[in-house]
């Protein structure tokens, strides 16, 4: 598995021309430091939405947000809703393991995932471009009491804002499976990305410390 070289071109160019056919605004969430615009679209097949985000950290520059977004142990530290989360070879394939810890009495879901990162210049622009996609060839077996997520895609943007912040978008789906309340749905993009990019934030403006007690 892999993702081909244009794709990440093609995910980086929405940047600044995001697609919004068959999309309808959804929500938008502007606190100190940390906006975001999310817009959905609804998928006839599943059921489900997908979704594309516009967002904003303003105060922490995108270097610091790549490594923050890409260092797996320490998301452990500062996402509450991770209840496992390793990079592991799954059978030749780099992927990645995630266990999300979902309120009672639903089950947790799990995803096995690739996810890949270039760093290329959109209009003279440094840009970070992470695809991500559910490996639907693992023979990882399930876990008893958690349901597997197969089918599972995002691509993640990210930019200088001009200043000292960043710009990210996002355009992301995932099917959950089993049965799972529409107000639960509704209320993880609605408030649930909102609160994780301020977490994401945080978890920023806090990695320095992190870093430098991993070296004592």
């Amino acid at each position: 598995m892999g993702f081909e070289e244009g794709k990440f071109l093609e995910a980086a160019q929405e940047m600044d021309n995001i697609k919004l056919d068959g999309f309808e605004f959804f929500t938008e969430s502007v606190k100190e430091f940390v906006q975001c615009k999310i817009y959905r679209k609804y998928e006839e097949v599943s059921g489900l939405f997908e979704y594309k985000i516009m967002g904003s950290l303003e105060d922490v520059v995108p270097e610091l947000c790549k490594k923050v977004y890409m260092d797996s142990e320490y998301r452990k530290k500062w996402d509450e809703y991770v209840k496992e989360l390793y990079e592991f070879d799954d059978e030749g394939v780099q992927s990645i393991y995630w266990n999300v810890n979902y309120p009672w009495p639903m089950s947790n879901r799990d995803y096995i995932y690739t996810r890949a990162l270039r760093e290329l210049e959109i209009n003279n622009i440094p840009t970070i471009v992470v695809l991500a996609e559910s490996n639907s060839l693992t023979k990882t077996p399930e876990k008893s009491g958690v349901v597997r997520v197969k089918e599972y895609h995002q691509s993640l943007i990210i930019q200088t804002d001009g200043n000292v912040g960043t710009k990210a978008f996002m355009h992301y789906f995932d099917n959950p499976g089993g049965s799972i309340p529409t107000w639960l749905i509704n209320w993880a993009a609605k408030t649930g990305v909102p609160s994780f990019m301020n977490s994401m934030r945080s978890a920023c403006l806090g990695y320095e410390k992190y870093t430098s007690s991993k070296k004592t």
